[in-house]
């Protein structure tokens, strides 16, 4: 799947079962859940859309193994070459990153991350919004320095606009393991899988051949239409009166 499916399916994911999760009593009147901060209570409405931004953002990390895709375009020379690392270390796209392994691990160390260091928690707050913003087009066409700064912009006004809001992160562990399962998931249900028990190496992918081909006109002109109409049809449902 492309960049823009990939945090569009993040951000429906989010806003379709966060508030159930932060619903579950066991989250609420465990004290060891509730000493570490997990779904304590219910998502403050600035916390639902700044978790869609940030589990959108975090369903682009499995593409890291890629030094073409749109997560290592998205900070110049210095994505390229984690994104180099990365792929080496994995052993190439759709491998160790695109797993359940990986899902859970990202997901346990931004956790951790959000409960002991609260710079390191901004600072990965930061780059999810800015990711998320990249990946679903957001930008002046044909314009990379344009862009770029209007990202930027966005960004650090989003994330100030959050910080006021006094917005709390302590779901962030989920909603980055959330994202980065959604991207694996995604990715089985196009043609060439993904091995989602790795290191076991076989493929998980839909059967009969039926898995869509990434960048063709159904996933964007069908797929991605869908995709952004549930998370405005999710947003009002969520944030809407009653």
């Amino acid at each position: 799947m492309m960049g823009h499916t990939h945090a569009l399916t993040g951000a429906v994911a989010w806003l379709a079962v966060a508030p159930g999760l932060a619903a579950l009593p066991y989250l609420q009147e465990s004290s060891r859940f509730v000493e570490v901060g997990i779904m304590a209570g219910a998502l403050t409405p600035a916390e639902l859309i700044a978790g869609a931004l940030v589990c959108a953002g975090a369903a682009m990390l499995p593409d890291l193994d890629h030094p073409s895709a749109t997560i290592a375009q998205t900070f110049g020379p210095v994505t390229w070459a984690l994104s180099k690392a990365v792929a080496w270390i994995s052993g190439g796209h759709r491998g160790a990153t695109h797993s359940l392994v990986f899902a859970v691990a990202v997901g346990m160390g931004a956790h951790m991350l959000a409960t002991r260091y609260p710079l390191g928690r901004d600072i990965l707050v930061v780059l999810m919004i800015g990711l998320a913003l990249r990946a679903i087009g957001i930008g002046i066409p044909g314009k990379k320095l344009g862009s770029a700064l209007v990202n930027i912009g966005l960004t650090v006004g989003l994330y100030a606009v959050f910080r006021s809001l006094e917005v709390g992160y302590a779901w962030l562990g989920l909603a980055i393991g959330i994202g980065s399962l959604v991207h694996v998931v995604g990715d089985c249900c196009t043609e060439k899988g993904c091995p989602v028990l790795w290191p076991l190496r076989q493929r998980w992918v839909l059967p009969y051949k039926i898995g869509l081909k990434t960048g063709r006109a159904f996933e964007q002109k069908i797929l991605a239409p869908i995709l952004s109409l549930a998370v405005v049809g999710l947003l009002y449902l969520r944030l809407a009166p009653l």
